[in-house]
């Protein structure tokens, strides 16, 4: 999502709540790519919420390990086929330690989206906070949150979170820190949308009317210009879910995100990146999990943006898209060639009774 296409749209007057609702769910159910990735986030979820009552189904656990499931002889190499999957371990084992990988991809799932999230819930607080208080603000309190949200904008994340993550004492839970560290270093490109938008929306009719009825500013803000700002920030923090999957993946393939035995499909990676010969499955199930992840997430938010923004076109040309486009061309050129022939005949017409 380009970050200047969301600033620059003019959001319109919000829509009552169960109208809007309706209207955006009709608009996201024409797109089938953004349903199959909602169902597929859907059952991301699900299998995270439920990794304590999987794993008791098959009878283990992310953390216990099997030293007679390895061949020390060959350096810690899975004994069987297809890395050791068996009735007791349906994905196979992890290589030198034995750990469950069933257990681990799905205890995995439960790092990666629970940190993503959370760490969009802090970079929307805050993006909103900074970007309302922007526009609304005079002059001096507008330059001075618009050059610290420059800054911000233009600190490189990861950088920044290896060198935060160093000085923070091990005993403060990693995931909890990796969320943190992210939605603080990561809010400027949505406080600066924020920002944007609040502008547009300041000068609308409805505003002007509740300005002139008397009403406090932030009653304003509550009342007027957050239901308005409910589009472009619900869209980009949809956009903003998989981004931050892969910076997690990212430090804890580096090896700063989540520390063992916590397990993570970023610290997964990590772990499988020599044994990518010896064990292929212990590296393709973490990384086919963050492709897939990262793919529906984003197929998601690009519909979430059309549905919500019915004016500009789907950037991922998937699902009925093409086809749609291919007939409103052939009805417009159908429309043209009965206009030009209904043309040429008013023109026989005339010539005739001339």
């Amino acid at each position: 999502m380009s970050e200047a296409l969301l600033a620059t749209q003019a959001p319109e007057a919000p829509a009552s709540g169960a109208s809007g609702a309706r209207q955006f769910w009709r608009r996201l159910r024409t797109q089938r790519a953004a349903l199959v990735a909602a169902a597929v986030v859907a059952l991301l979820v699900l299998v995270a919420l439920a990794a304590p009552l999987l794993t008791a189904l098959e009878g283990q656990d992310p953390t216990t390990y099997h030293p007679s499931l390895i061949d020390s002889a060959r350096g810690g190499v899975p004994i069987g086929s297809f890395g050791g999957i068996s009735g007791d371990h349906w994905l196979g084992v992890e290589p030198q330690t034995g750990r469950d990988l069933f257990a681990r991809l799905v205890y995995g799932a439960r790092v990666s989206l629970g940190v993503a999230l959370a760490a969009t819930t802090v970079q929307v607080v805050l993006g909103v906070i900074v970007g309302v208080t922007a526009a609304l603000g005079n002059r001096w309190v507008d330059q001075l949150l618009s050059r610290v949200t420059d800054i911000i904008v233009a600190m490189p994340l990861i950088i920044m979170a290896l060198a935060l993550l160093a000085v923070v004492p091990a005993g403060f839970p990693r995931p909890v820190l990796v969320s943190l560290i992210i939605g603080f270093v990561a809010w400027g490109t949505i406080g600066k949308i924020t920002r944007a938008a609040t502008l547009s929306l300041k000068n609308l009719d409805y505003v002007a009317a509740a300005r002139l009825s008397g009403w406090s500013t932030w009653r304003i803000a509550r009342r007027e210009l957050l239901p308005g700002l409910a589009a472009p920030v619900i869209t980009y923090a949809a956009l903003m879910v998989p981004a931050n999957i892969s910076i997690e993946a990212s430090l804890s393939f580096l090896g700063v995100g989540v520390k063992p035995p916590t397990p993570s499909w970023g610290q997964m990676l990590t772990s499988a990146n020599i044994w990518y010969q010896a064990a292929p499955q212990y590296l393709l199930l973490p990384a086919g999990a963050l492709f897939v992840t990262v793919l529906a997430l984003t197929v998601l938010g690009d519909g979430i943006r059309t549905a919500l923004d019915p004016r500009s076109a789907s950037r991922l040309r998937v699902g009925t898209g093409r086809r749609q486009e291919a007939k409103a061309a052939t009805a417009t050129q159908t429309a043209k060639a009965a206009a030009a022939k209904e043309t040429a005949k008013t023109a026989v017409a005339k010539e005739t009774q001339s």
